[in-house]
């Protein structure tokens, strides 16, 4: 092969490695979802709201939420939603404390027009769901967890994108973790977890869950807070109680075997505690990562081969890992294989920083399309904008989240899938007693060894 061609095809997989592909697969995309949701934020259409609210089941699992279900359920009384047109499920998901009874009984004294009912399910959420759907009654059946709030319009808003089109089965609202809880961590670093955290839930639900939406490509819904049309949902299979992505399994359901229109209803907004520390926010991830392969596993057929990945959503999605994963991949794998023939580490190292800032650059764009969508909620676009500066870390904290989800697609192998699996803490503590046995050995060897060189002659 001649010098200059070999010159040419070595920067060519170089550049292809380090730049096009992650600039293909991800840039071009993010460009064209800016662009997407920057022309629907300037139209900011609002549904228009039915001459008469239509009747509602909204369904809450309850399980150990003592601590926020009062809030929860204070924010549907004061929701711009007609009270009487609400029937509330508390579904206790085996429980262990009895106090969230006694916040039932509390609410039930002090909002007067909520009709409530407490309702005792078997351990898993997705029986306490399916309890609930069995005796659900009105024309749309609400979700939502108990460790949230709802924004005051938000089942306005919800109900009123069902009633403009009728072929909508099912929908998810946007999530977003509460600012005031945020700012109760006195650690610098603390605080700053969280901060991260709702920046990240901002770009997810409002530029890009938004994006794919108007696209027809919604992966899942968020079981924080979904909703369906009834006569859709009773169609289906219920929950599946064989997962833990009990939210991810029914969206398939609605998608592929009743062919219901799936969307993102990114004006209703419901608002959860941040996350509890680095051990939940380990766990919560790796659950998400083990429950997207067990509904692919589910669904496993033809319609799920990496051949159509340019067709369908769901493929690309389970490929990327929720974080472009496959591109990523390619990257690392790129990166020894460039070591090893002889590309320079300097080389590398800018292109890192060149791809880096590319992703900086298009988090500023969404967050400035973010910030059009939130002139309807004046006191979380005030909270959003004073944290222009936490965008930078978002890229740094996916490209961690990558290797959490990473560890739960491989402690998926040897673990059966359960809620409750080890912390990062946990993990760390394994380890270091793993590690402690190897060494114990090898210096168990050492006297051994020492003592058959060092025979004495007789």
């Amino acid at each position: 092969m001649p010098a200059a061609l070999r010159t040419w095809l070595g920067t060519f997989i170089f550049w292809s490695a380090w730049i096009l592909i992650p600039f293909m697969m991800e840039i071009i995309p993010s460009i064209g979802a800016a662009i997407v949701l920057i022309k629907k934020r300037l139209k900011n259409h609002l549904p228009a709201r039915p001459a008469a609210d239509p009747e509602i089941s909204l369904i809450i699992p309850v399980y150990n939420s003592f601590d926020s279900l009062y809030d929860c359920l204070k924010s549907v009384n004061d929701s711009t939603y007609d009270n009487e047109k609400i029937r509330i499920f508390l579904v206790n998901n085996n429980a262990e404390d009895k106090k969230s009874f006694k916040v039932y009984t509390k609410a039930q004294k002090d909002f007067p027009e909520l009709r409530m009912q407490w309702l005792t399910s078997e351990q898993g959420k997705s029986r306490a769901l399916n309890l609930a759907l069995y005796n659900s009654t009105g024309k749309y059946i609400i979700n939502i967890d108990s460790d949230g709030m709802l924004e005051p319009r938000a089942l306005e808003y919800m109900i009123g994108t069902f009633e403009e089109d009728p072929e909508i089965g099912c929908m998810t609202g946007a999530i977003l973790t509460i600012p005031e809880q945020i700012e109760q961590y006195k650690n610098f670093f603390s605080r700053l977890l969280r901060k991260i955290e709702f920046m990240e839930y901002a770009q997810a639900f409002l530029a890009g869950r938004t994006y794919a939406s108007e696209r027809g490509e919604v992966y899942t819904l968020s079981g924080a807070f979904s909703a369906f049309r009834k006569s859709a949902v009773l169609k289906s299979r219920m929950y599946d109680t064989s997962t833990i992505a009990e939210d991810t399994q029914i969206t398939f359901q609605m998608k592929h075997i009743l062919h219901q229109k799936v969307k993102v209803c990114d004006i209703a907004l419901y608002l959860v505690g941040p996350i509890e520390g680095i051990d939940k926010l380990y766990t919560q991830r790796q659950r998400w990562q083990r429950g997207s392969l067990e509904v692919a596993k589910l669904f496993d057929d033809k319609n799920f081969r990496p051949t159509r990945i340019l067709k369908d959503v769901n493929v690309r999605t389970l490929m990327f890992d929720h974080t472009f994963a496959f591109p990523r991949m390619i990257w690392y794998i790129a990166m020894i294989c460039l070591v090893i023939i002889g590309y320079s580490a300097k080389m590398i190292m800018f292109s890192m920083i060149f791809m880096m800032i590319m992703y900086i650059l298009m988090s500023y764009v969404y967050f400035f399309s973010i910030v059009l969508f939130m002139r309807n909620f004046p006191v979380l676009a005030a909270y959003y904008k004073r944290h222009w500066w936490v965008v930078p870390l978002l890229p740094v904290f996916n490209l961690l989240m990558f290797f959490v989800r990473m560890a739960g697609i491989m402690n998926s192998i040897n673990t059966t899938s359960a809620w409750k699996t080890k912390t990062l803490t946990d993990e760390g503590n394994s380890f270091v007693s793993a590690l402690k046995d190897v060494v114990g050995h090898i210096f168990g060897w050492i006297p051994r060894l020492r003592k058959a060189v060092n025979t004495d002659d007789e």
